[in-house]
């Protein structure tokens, strides 16, 4: 289990990602149903890093896609 802020880290340091923060995989957290399970370690959510890793490997990134203009976009469209 590792919180969010070694999470970021981590996908950061073995480039799965390019860039993220610890706010936006919260965010991701509340709002992909697909993402693992999130487990509250005092004030800190923490995650299984051996299903995060996995699961940002094949998560597809849509950056700039306007959901409030063009809505929530396909599950099989292609990345860009």
């Amino acid at each position: 289990m590792v919180s969010f802020r070694e999470l970021a880290r981590r996908l950061v340091e073995e480039g799965i990602v390019e860039t993220i923060s610890h706010q936006r995989l919260s965010k991701i957290s509340r709002e992909d149903p697909d993402f693992p399970p999130v487990v509250k370690i005092g004030s800190s959510n923490a995650v299984d890093y051996r299903l995060a890793a996995p699961y940002f490997r094949n998560r597809i990134t849509r950056p700039g896609w306007r959901t409030d203009v063009k809505g929530k976009p396909p599950k099989s469209e292609p990345q860009e």
